[in-house]
């Protein structure tokens, strides 16, 4: 599977780029959560602990990518008193199904990766495991997707002996969508030690899409820092 190519790369850039803004600005959003959260796209974990750091709920941590599950699931085994709290689950988005609905539910940076008929009809799904007042919060930027570019050095980070480096090409780009190759560099030196890479299609759909997708969903806006859109089931 091609995301094991970038799991070594994961949480040297993550945890170094986009989290520690998340940390600063999502738990006022989850003020008063107390029962239950649905985390979807979890990842390696790195949201997933704080989030029970920040509130004393239940967590079901969705995520189907068996690499990720297994760095999430090693995390947890450093957090002991997090084992009864935190259920894992394996399954796609559109076929989660909980046995009772959930306060809130929190995606980090997953909307790139939503094909726009998959995030149609992901809302609804949502919608059904969240309960009445619920909230749903996630990572979004307006503007659309990056025009093309040749490739360009996104952040390297010294590990050791080794440089690890991150390069983007954006192939092409349409009002959604845009079509990317990631190149994954290991290097000593000026000796490369590994280099893979991932080619895929990233989205951002632009605000009218998004409000009107969730509208139809049965959602309502209500304030979020920069950064972020969060909405509540009507």
């Amino acid at each position: 599977m091609t995301d094991f190519i970038s799991i070594p790369f994961y949480d040297l850039f993550h945890e170094n780029g986009h989290i520690p803004g998340v940390r600063e600005k999502l738990p006022p959003l989850l003020a008063g959560v107390r029962r239950s959260i649905l985390e979807i796209g979890a990842g390696s974990g790195l949201i997933t602990t704080s989030l029970a750091d920040w509130t004393p709920a239940e967590i079901f941590a969705l995520e189907p990518s068996p690499g990720m599950r297994g760095m999430l699931l090693s995390r947890l085994c450093t957090r002991p008193e997090l084992l009864r709290r935190v259920t894992v689950l394996p399954c796609d988005a559109l076929n989660v199904d909980l046995d009772e609905p959930v306060e809130a539910m929190v995606m980090i940076n997953v909307m790139y990766a939503l094909e726009p008929d998959y995030r149609k009809r992901l809302w609804p799904v949502l919608a059904a495991q969240l309960e009445p007042g619920g909230l749903l919060v996630f990572t979004w930027r307006d503007g659309g997707p990056p025009a093309p570019h040749h490739l360009q050095e996104l952040e390297s980070r010294q590990v050791g002996r080794h440089i690890y480096t991150t390069l983007l090409e954006v192939l092409e780009s349409s009002e959604e969508a845009a079509k990317v190759r990631y190149l994954y560099r290991i290097t000593e030196d000026d000796k490369v030690i590994s280099e893979e890479e991932i080619a895929g299609t990233a989205y951002r759909p632009v605000w009218k899409t998004i409000e009107g997708e969730l509208v139809g969903a049965g959602f309502v806006q209500v304030d979020a820092p920069d950064g972020f859109l969060a909405w509540r089931l009507a």
